[in-house]
């Protein structure tokens, strides 16, 4: 049984087997669960119809949160990914765009799937849903894929934290990024030491990033970081795919986000007392929603 504590050790597991590390996850599961590969692998296809679902709900151009502060923004991406106003192409432009429809249903109350958290969950399913429109993939593979997206985050919360109020966003957006950088690459076909070094290059890419949502909310600048998650999980992928490996592994990375964390002051860490939540405009913009600055 796996104890889901090094990357590295997944890694060397299934290259042994010669498998992809989402078969070997998948596997490991159905056995300490005492359930079957079958009914795992239909709980995890229900959370990518969810998924699926989430970035529908989010495109509608109408919807804001309860708050006001945020919506539409979505469906302003679409349109000029659609009408090619964008500057990098369809694939970085829908993306983004399934990123922040993600991001806006979850800001607007509606159901979404943690991936790992509710503040990052547009990240993973973006990257997934993205690459295998744009490729064509079968579904099953990219229900596979999140296995291994689901191991990685796995490894991170044991060694490090995926919440924002230990470990700032970088444990938040950051676990999301290296999730789905790993989840691309192996749905591009990389190895498993790919996917671990895709890894190591997200989370990398973020380290210190803090947590400083504007009211206390899930909106500002949580939703727009999910777009710069899904960025980042892609250049991770891509230079991973390309065989340029992190020169530190990534269980190091991981400890190394998990010591950040730790030395980060706690007004950086989701109770909204520093970085943007305490601007002139942040603290105007809390003054409108509650009435008062909290």
């Amino acid at each position: 049984m796996f104890k889901y504590d090094s990357l590295a050790d997944l890694v060397a597991a299934a290259t042994q087997a010669n498998e992809p590390l989402s078969k070997i996850i998948l596997r490991e599961q159905a056995e300490a669960t005492e359930g079957t590969e079958e009914a795992l692998y239909a709980q995890m296809e229900r959370s990518l119809e969810v998924m699926r679902e989430s970035v529908e709900e989010g495109l509608d151009p109408d919807k804001r949160s309860a708050s006001g502060l945020t919506g539409g923004d979505a469906y302003k991406m679409m349109r000029a990914v659609q009408e090619n106003r964008n500057i990098c192409g369809k694939i970085f432009g829908d993306a983004m765009t399934k990123a922040l429809a993600v991001s806006q249903t979850n800001a607007c109350m509606g159901r979404i799937v943690a991936a790992p958290t509710a503040g990052s969950c547009g990240i993973l399913p973006s990257a997934l849903l993205t690459i295998s429109e744009s490729r064509n993939i079968p579904n099953e593979d990219v229900v596979m894929a999140l296995f291994t997206a689901s191991a990685v985050g796995m490894v991170i919360a044991n060694n490090a934290s995926i919440a924002g109020a230990a470990g700032g966003c970088q444990a938040e957006c950051g676990a999301a990024s290296a999730m789905a950088a790993a989840a691309i690459v192996e749905i591009c076909g990389g190895t498993p030491k790919m996917c671990e070094h895709a890894c190591a290059i997200a989370l990398k890419n973020i380290l210190g990033l803090v947590c400083d949502p504007v009211a206390g909310l899930v909106e500002i600048p949580c939703i727009k970081r999910n777009a710069a998650g899904v960025a980042n999980a892609f250049v991770a992928a891509e230079l991973a795919l390309a065989g340029i490996e992190s020169a530190i592994p990534a269980d190091e990375v991981i400890i190394a986000m998990k010591k950040i964390g730790d030395a980060m002051s706690s007004t950086l860490k989701e109770t909204a007392e520093g970085g943007l939540a305490v601007t002139p405009t942040g603290k105007k913009l809390c003054e409108k929603v509650f009435g008062c600055c909290q």
